[in-house]
């Protein structure tokens, strides 16, 4: 649709302006620009129309469609650290929010005047979600929340978190969404690991314990947590792959150019069968990512049942992000030893996508 195509150009242009000339700074400083370079951002991505992107004009959103927020995600997928995080969105969880969650959360984090996190994952609790042990127990004035939570993205900068707890009722465990204010007594950061990846914000590892929140910090109501969270992992594994289709895409992009004009030999590299079979293969495996990732975006804005475009979101992650990854090694070996360093793309990329293979 042409307001599709205008909306993918104005990403694709807010990516080269504002985020790509950034990634070296970012990438010395470890993922952490400054304050003044992420206002800049921040506002540039408002500025572009891209916060808020699915989410409801009344509070701020776009209303994308499912193929606009593919769009735009693919663009973002081609740039690396993640700088991109810092235009203002909130977590799909807040379709499902109260008229005063909406207000009191929803309206500030598309304003990009707060910050969400979304705490589920647990030290055995990772691919099977079912295995949750953080608990909520009903009090006189609403709940009691402890547990861990692991790789808690945001967590170390966010206002609230979107915490996962099963509510005893009894001998039932009800899987409930809860929101949680980051300074509530009782909610603490145990630990902030490091990891592969140098991005804008830290996934540490969160407590609770004996932590009291109110009957209004449930979102939709108790027992209704997995079905959100189900849609949360819909989005989250079709983000994945549009962001892939991205990376595969600048990848290509900068090997070829790299290739096209190294001369080795008295040839260009490209001429030789070992540099360019392989990115041959790479160029198949971004547009059979491109036409799969878009495939399901279609399905999804069509009404197709969900369990069907939940199935063919998760093959569109799992190929994009074997692809990508045969990609990022593939870019890195036509480069030479200049692929193995970190100014360039390709050596990022390496790194950032690898934990897309693992969740």
């Amino acid at each position: 649709p042409p307001e599709t195509k205008d909306l993918q150009e104005r990403a694709r242009a807010f990516v080269e302006e504002h985020v790509i000339p950034l990634e070296q700074e970012a990438e010395r400083l470890y993922g952490r620009l400054p304050q003044e370079r992420i206002d800049a951002v921040k506002q540039a991505g408002i500025d572009a129309g891209l916060n808020g992107g699915q989410h409801s004009p009344e509070y701020g959103g776009q209303g994308w469609s499912t193929l606009d927020w593919v769009v735009v995600e693919e663009q973002y997928g081609r740039s690396t650290n993640g700088i991109y995080w810092h235009v203002p969105n909130a977590y799909n969880v807040f379709h499902n929010a109260s008229e005063a969650q909406a207000e009191r959360y929803l309206r500030p984090l598309i304003a990009g005047k707060m910050k969400d996190a979304y705490a589920v994952t647990e030290a055995e609790a990772g691919s099977d979600p079912s295995a949750i042990a953080t608990t909520a127990e009903r009090t006189e004035g609403g709940f009691r929340i402890n547990g861990e939570k692991w790789f808690v993205t945001s967590g170390d900068i966010a206002d609230v978190l979107i915490v996962m707890a099963n509510v005893i009722d009894g001998g039932e465990r009800l899987p409930t969404l809860f929101l949680v204010d980051i300074d509530t007594p009782g909610v603490e950061i145990v630990e902030d690991p490091q990891f592969t990846h140098h991005y804008p914000e830290g996934h540490p590892t969160i407590r609770f314990t004996d932590v009291e929140v109110a009957e209004d910090s449930v979102v939709q109501g108790v027992g209704e947590g997995e079905e959100m969270q189900r849609a949360w992992f819909l989005e989250e594994r079709l983000g994945i792959a549009a962001r892939g289709v991205g990376a595969m895409w600048r990848l290509l992009s900068e090997s070829v150019d790299w290739a096209t004009s190294r001369i080795q030999g008295g040839n260009r590299i490209y001429d030789y069968q070992g540099v360019s079979f392989p990115l041959a293969d790479s160029a198949a495996d971004a547009a059979a990512g491109r036409l799969l990732t878009y495939q399901v975006a279609v399905l999804a804005d069509g009404g197709t049942d969900l369990k069907l475009v939940h199935g063919k979101a998760s093959m569109a992650k799992l190929f994009v992000s074997e692809a990508a990854f045969r990609c990022a090694d593939r870019a890195v070996q036509a480069l030479g030893g200049r692929g193995y360093m970190r100014s360039y793309a390709a050596e990022r990329l390496l790194r950032e996508l690898r934990v897309d293979r693992i969740w």
